[in-house]
Formats: structure tokens, C-alpha cells, sequence
């Protein structure tokens, strides 16, 4: 090991430590949990099981609501990317007070608290909300639409909250670019959108596939807002988690809920991050 090599792991080191405490530790002491069988009388019970991870691959309750949180995160990042590219090119290319005023309006959803966005969306998607009653004062719908407790309302609050991550990374990646790019692509005769799908998008691929990732990774992981905007019609496995721990108090399968989205999680990360450098390396 060189020199320089040592010198960065033990400049690392403190931040690994801490990463180790707060994160892997507590993930850690869920293992022996997950491993215990549970009876709704007793509790947890002594002696060790893989009927709690069995369920869960064979029990079509549960793969149903895997399914339903993956198609989320897919909707949700679909949304994202298609909302955030025209954004993000405008961003980057603003200079002074029109950036900054422009970057305020990206992040403002951040500052705002999680429950209070839920309730704002409540107000404007319920079947008497504001959307649907003006739809109806404009003779547009007999009855009112249906855009909560389902997939549509949850994918717009969850787009809602998520767009500034995406938003704010493609941004970075465009702004990386050269700006003579765009301009050597119109010499060769090259449209707006020839080059922009030829040589711009190909160029921000990696911040693309970050961004995606990372919106993908919080839709799935989400809690508050399938909470509020799903309801109990409409669950996903961040609720289904929660149910298992507090309402009916069955940690063993909990955990083992927990262990297959952290799992199913690092999956998609690896082979992102494997994408990711395949694209590059191809380019």
C-alpha cells in the first residue's frame, strides 16, 4: 500500500466510523430480529426461522406491494426526467439573479415541512378539492376524478418532492459541459433537437443515471407521504414496514420486510452505478 493510499484511508476513517455507528450498526442489530418467529399472543418467541423471508417471496400480499412500490419509483423517475430536463437546460443556462431567483423556485418544496406539502396536495386533489371542483364549475367532469389514494396522487406528490434532486443534478451536469459542444453540432447541420438527442444527452448520461437513481431509491424508501397521499387503500413497503413494527407490533417480520428493501435497494444501486460505468466506457 502506498503512502498516499494510507494517508486517504486514515482521512477516511472517521467518516467511515461514523457511517458504521449510525447506519450499518442498527441495520445489523435487526438481523437476529428478523430471524425470530412471532406469535400474536406471546411476542416474539425464542429458537431461530426463515418462515418470516419465506412469507415474503411466497405470499402474494407482499408481492403485490413490491410491485406496486417499484412501479412508483419507476413513475415517479419517469416523471422527474421528463419534468426536470427542460428545467435543468434553462438553469444552466442562467447567469446572476435569473439563476438564483430560478434555483430558489427549484429547492423551495425543500423548505417546506413534509407533512404540510402532503396536506397542501390533500386540499387540491380530494374529490371535492380545489382541482376537482374547478374542473366541475367548468363543465369539464360530471363527477369528481379520482386522484387520491392511488397511484396518480401519489406520483404527483411524490414528483413534487423529488424533482429538485434530479433537477439540481442534471443542472450540475450541464453546466460541466463544454458550451462550444452545442454549437461545433450546428456546424455540421446538426437541429436544437438532433443535437441536443445526439450529443447534449449522451454527455449528461451519468448525471441522468445518478439523478434517476437517486429519486428511484427515495420513492421506494418513502413513508410520509404514501402515508398521507396513499392512504390505507394504497399501500407500499415503506408502510407496510411500519404497520409490521407499530400496529401490529410483529418486528420479526418487520425487519425481515426492511432487510428485502434495503437489499432490493443496494440492487438497483450496484447495477446503476455498473450502467453507468458501462455507458462511460463505451463513450
Amino acid at each position: 500500500m502506498t503512502a498516499g493510499r494510507a494517508t486517504g484511508y486514515l482521512l477516511a476513517s472517521p467518516l467511515g466510523l461514523l457511517l458504521l455507528l449510525v447506519f450499518v450498526a442498527p441495520v445489523a442489530l435487526m438481523l437476529p430480529v428478523s430471524l425470530h418467529p412471532y406469535d400474536p399472543g406471546s411476542g416474539i418467541l425464542p429458537g431461530w426461522t426463515l418462515a418470516n423471508y419465506a412469507d415474503i417471496f411466497t405470499d402474494p400480499y407482499y408481492a403485490e406491494t413490491m410491485g406496486r412500490t417499484l412501479r412508483l419509483g419507476a413513475t415517479v423517475t419517469f416523471a422527474c426526467v421528463l419534468l426536470g430536463l427542460p428545467v435543468a437546460l434553462v438553469l444552466a443556462r442562467l447567469n446572476g439573479v435569473a439563476r438564483s431567483v430560478l434555483t430558489l423556485l427549484v429547492v423551495f418544496p425543500l423548505l417546506l415541512n413534509l407533512v404540510v406539502r402532503c396536506f397542501g396536495w390533500i386540499a387540491l386533489l380530494a374529490n371535492h378539492g380545489l382541482v376537482n371542483n374547478a374542473l366541475a364549475d367548468m363543465g369539464l367532469i360530471a363527477r369528481p376524478l379520482r386522484m387520491m389514494f392511488n397511484l396518480t396522487g401519489l406520483t404527483i406528490g411524490m414528483t413534487h418532492l423529488l424533482l429538485p434532486f434530479m433537477v439540481l443534478m442534471l443542472t450540475a451536469s450541464l453546466r460541466a459541459l463544454p458550451r462550444d459542444v452545442e454549437a461545433a453540432a450546428a456546424t455540421l447541420g446538426a437541429g436544437p433537437f438532433r443535437a441536443f438527442a445526439l450529443v447534449t444527452l449522451p454527455l449528461v448520461a451519468p448525471g441522468l443515471f445518478a439523478g434517476s437513481v437517486l429519486v428511484f431509491v427515495l420513492s421506494i424508501s418513502a413513508l410520509v407521504t404514501p402515508r398521507l397521499l396513499g392512504g390505507p387503500s394504497y399501500q407500499v413497503m415503506a408502510t407496510v414496514i411500519y404497520d409490521e413494527f407499530l400496529a401490529s407490533l410483529d418486528w420479526p417480520s418487520g425487519a425481515a420486510l426492511a432487510f428485502v428493501l434495503t437489499a432490493a435497494t443496494l440492487l438497483i444501486v450496484i447495477l446503476a452505478a455498473w450502467l453507468s460505468r458501462r455507458w462511460t466506457a463505451a463513450r
